[in-house]
C-alpha cells in the first residue's frame, strides 16, 4: 500500500489493473474534460474492466448527482451505474449528518448533487438564510451560480451557523481551459465572514472514508490528475496512486512535488493502467536510471543523459529531484532536462 516520504516512483512487474482490485478514478481531467472523453480513456477503462478491475469514479465536483454522472459516463462509452460514482457531495452530507439530528435544515449553496446527497442522509435542503438552517453547505454550482448565493451563505455563517464545504479545489478543468472551482467560491464567503468551513472532499479523510465505505475496495489505486487533491488524498489514506498527465498537473510540477504530492506511478494517460511500471534504479551519487535514461543533479540543475521514452526520463528525473528535495520541494532548474523529453 501507500509509501510515505516517497523519493522515487514505484515499479510494478504486473499491469496495474492486475496488481490492484479497484481503481478510484477522478473524472475531470482524467476520464473527461469539458464533457468529452479524454483520448484513450474509453478503451483503456474497458480493457481494465474486462480484466477484472473494479472501476469507481470519485469526484470532488458536487454539482451533478451520481445518476447524472453515471449516465454521462455511459454516453461517453464508459458503462457505469450510480453506485459506481462517489462524490464530495455524498462525503460532506455524511459529515453533516454525523453532527446534526436527522431532519435538520441545511442551506445549500450549489447544485442538485448536494440536495440529493443531503436527502439521502435525512437532511432537509433549504434556500435562504432566513429558513433557520442548522448548517450551511457549499459545493460547486456551475459557472452560472448567482452571486447572491454567496451573500446568502455569508448571512448565515456570520450568525455562527456551522459551515461545510464539499471541497476547496481552486480550479476545475473545462473544455476551454482551467476555470474557477468551488475553492474560489469558498474564498468569497471566507473573506466576507472570516470563518473557516469543515471540508469533506479530496484530499481530506472524509472523502477517502466515503469512497472505501461505498466501494469495499481492499487494494485500491487512486488515479488522478491533481497533486493537491488526488495524490495528496491517496497519501492521507496511505494507498498507492497513479498520476496521469491529461489534466492539471504537468511534468515540472511533478518534479517539484512535496512528499505528500508524489505519486506512486506516473503515466501519460489511462493506458498506464494496462501496463507494468518500470523500476527506477541507482543512487544520488551514480545517478538514477529508468529505461535508457540517467538523471542526476549537477550544480543547481537536473541533468538527463541517454535516450528512450519520455516517461522513463521523467521517472528518472523524479527520483533525482525528490531525493535531492527530501521533505521539501525541489527548486532545481529542470528546464533543459524536460525540454529533452518534449515538455
Amino acid at each position: 500500500m501507500g509509501q510515505r516520504g516517497r523519493n522515487r516512483p514505484g515499479g510494478s512487474a504486473r499491469a496495474l489493473s492486475e496488481a490492484y482490485d479497484t481503481a478510484l478514478l477522478d473524472l475531470d481531467g482524467v476520464v473527461y474534460a469539458g464533457g468529452e472523453a479524454i483520448p484513450n480513456a474509453v478503451d483503456a477503462l474497458a480493457a481494465a474492466r474486462d480484466g477484472g478491475m473494479h472501476l469507481a469514479y470519485v469526484t470532488n465536483n458536487a454539482l451533478r448527482t451520481p445518476d447524472a454522472v453515471a449516465a454521462h459516463l455511459t454516453e461517453l462509452g464508459v458503462p457505469a451505474a450510480a453506485a459506481d460514482v462517489i462524490t464530495s457531495a455524498q462525503a460532506v452530507a455524511r459529515l453533516i449528518a454525523d453532527q446534526l439530528p436527522r431532519g435538520s435544515r441545511v442551506l445549500v449553496i450549489g447544485g442538485e448533487g448536494l440536495r440529493v446527497a443531503l436527502r439521502e442522509r435525512g437532511l432537509e435542503p433549504v434556500e435562504s438564510a432566513d429558513d433557520d438552517p442548522a448548517a450551511v453547505v457549499q459545493g460547486y454550482g456551475g459557472p452560472d451560480l448567482p452571486w447572491g448565493r454567496f451573500a446568502e451563505a455569508s448571512y448565515a455563517v456570520a450568525r455562527g451557523v456551522p459551515w461545510f464545504a464539499s471541497n476547496t479545489d481552486l480550479t476545475i478543468p473545462s473544455g476551454r481551459g482551467i476555470a474557477p472551482g468551488n475553492g474560489a467560491a469558498v474564498e468569497v464567503v471566507r473573506i466576507a465572514t472570516g470563518a473557516e468551513p469543515q471540508v469533506a472532499g479530496k484530499p481530506l479523510p472524509p472523502m477517502h472514508r466515503e469512497t472505501i465505505l461505498r466501494t469495499g475496495a481492499r487494494r485500491p489505486l487512486v488515479v488522478g490528475d491533481r497533486l493537491d487533491t488526488d495524490i495528496e488524498g491517496a497519501f492521507n489514506g496511505d494507498v498507492d496512486s497513479l498520476l496521469v498527465l491529461t489534466g492539471v498537473a504537468d511534468a515540472a510540477q511533478v518534479l517539484a512535488a512535496l512528499p505528500q504530492h508524489r505519486p506512486t506511478y506516473v503515466d501519460a494517460d489511462l493506458r498506464g493502467l494496462l501496463t507494468g511500471q518500470p523500476e527506477v534504479g541507482g543512487t544520488a551519487e551514480e545517478g538514477f536510471r529508468c529505461g535508457g535514461w540517467t538523471a542526476a543533479v549537477r550544480g543547481d540543475a537536473l541533468a538527463l543523459d541517454g535516450d528512450g521514452g519520455a516517461l522513463d526520463g521523467l521517472r528518472a528525473l523524479c527520483a533525482a529531484a525528490w531525493t535531492y528535495a527530501g521533505d521539501g520541494s525541489c527548486t532545481l532548474d529542470a528546464g533543459k532536462a524536460l525540454a529533452r523529453l518534449g515538455w
